[in-house]
């Protein structure tokens, strides 16, 4: 072989790197613009719902891409009339690598800033579930894989009312919520391997919530905990004003909850706390005769039922039965308002009777007294 052929074989190989190296640079550029028109097109096209990215930037070494600035709105199907429903300033999705590193090929998404907002008439359980099935199916669209780990930093979720009389738009912010394990993708020996973890801010107070499921379950199977504490209620003023046409001067709000399901079957409590109450006071002096009886009669209703020494008011309500279709013990909550009340004050903590082998072997509730008086009796049959 010539030393001339030699130098053109090497010429040509060297364009040949050089040309492919052009292409893939000028795809590596242009990429992100046709991954940018696809994905908007699928948001504009999605039924009952309006969405746009800003911008998506593509890291292929990473294995991620990053879309910015997205919104996606309900659309009124007669009026065409847009509500916003879900946006992020920013969505990371990416290839989880601890997942990787266990022989499992799955995803993870990062939310930032994101913001989840209700409207009156739009939160009934069907519409929710609805919503939710189209969030998730924009997610799925958007990571090719299955979805493992998910995390949300600084979000929001508000509810708004902008028809009652005051305006309603009340929030939970600060929220980070951390979901592993989505997918048993690195540890299946568990009964419920997956947790989710979430914090966020509550007008002053703080809710915190932990949660053990399944997710890969037929049947929905969890076990959680939900702590929601010094929630400031004169900051929901406008929402009480609104739905209960009272307005409270001071007052401290607190919830725990224990709840645990087993294949279609449930059990749990509900605790609610109210502290330092206090609904009728000097700036209620220009109300209307018929608000200021109202609210005098919720106000001496609360004064009856506290316990003076942690002047609280508390109950406990217990549930229990179908997860589709629980059964919660008025009666059992009614005597532990009048127990909080007059006999030993109620403890704002999570009891920590509940779990995953208590829904096989649920506590037995006894009838209570108001309950065997007033509860209705089993007819004997003819």
């Amino acid at each position: 072989m010539t030393a001339a052929k030699i130098v053109f074989i090497k010429t040509r190989k060297f364009k040949i790197i050089a040309i492919v190296v052009v292409l893939l640079i000028v795809l590596r550029l242009i990429l992100p613009f046709i991954v940018l028109h696809f994905a908007n097109q699928s948001l504009a096209n999605m039924r009952g719902y309006y969405g746009h990215i800003n911008d998506i930037d593509l890291a292929l070494i990473k294995g991620s891409y990053t879309v910015d600035s997205i919104y996606l709105n309900k659309v009124d199907t007669i009026t065409k009339k847009q509500t916003p429903f879900f946006s992020a300033l920013h969505v990371e999705l990416a290839v989880e690598w601890r997942a990787l590193l266990h022989r499992s090929l799955a995803g993870e998404v990062i939310m930032k800033h994101p913001v989840l907002l209700f409207t009156k008439d739009k939160v009934e359980p069907g519409q929710l579930i609805r919503d939710s099935s189209y969030l998730k199916m924009m997610l799925d669209k958007s990571m090719p894989l299955e979805i493992n780990r998910f995390e949300v930093i600084d979000g929001i979720i508000r509810y708004k009312d902008e028809g009652s009389t005051p305006p309603v738009d009340i929030e939970i912010n600060n929220a980070h919520m951390l979901a592993e394990n989505l997918r048993n993708s690195y540890d299946s020996s568990s009964l419920l391997p997956a947790k989710i973890k979430a914090i966020a801010s509550v007008y002053e107070g703080t809710l915190d919530f932990t949660m053990k499921l399944d997710p890969m379950s037929v049947k929905t199977n969890f076990d959680m905990n939900s702590e929601l504490k010094n929630t400031n209620l004169v900051k929901l003023n406008d929402f009480f004003q609104a739905y209960a046409k009272v307005d409270v001067n001071k007052g401290v709000f607190g919830m725990y909850v224990e709840a645990a399901a087993l294949d279609g079957k449930l059990t749990g409590y509900i605790k609610p706390v109210i502290t330092d109450l206090d609904v009728l006071g000097k700036e209620d002096r220009n109300d209307n005769v018929f608000r200021l009886i109202w609210e005098g009669a919720v106000g001496s209703a609360g004064q009856v039922l506290k316990n003076q020494s942690k002047d609280q008011i508390a109950t406990k309500i217990p549930f229990e039965g179908k997860l589709n279709d629980p059964n919660a013990n008025s009666w059992y909550a009614i005597m532990n308002i009048l127990k909080n009340g007059f006999i030993k004050a109620i403890v704002p903590v999570i009891d920590n009777e509940i779990n995953i082998e208590s829904v096989d072997n649920p506590k037995e509730v006894k009838k209570t007294f108001l309950q065997k008086v007033f509860g209705k009796r089993n007819r004997k049959p003819k």
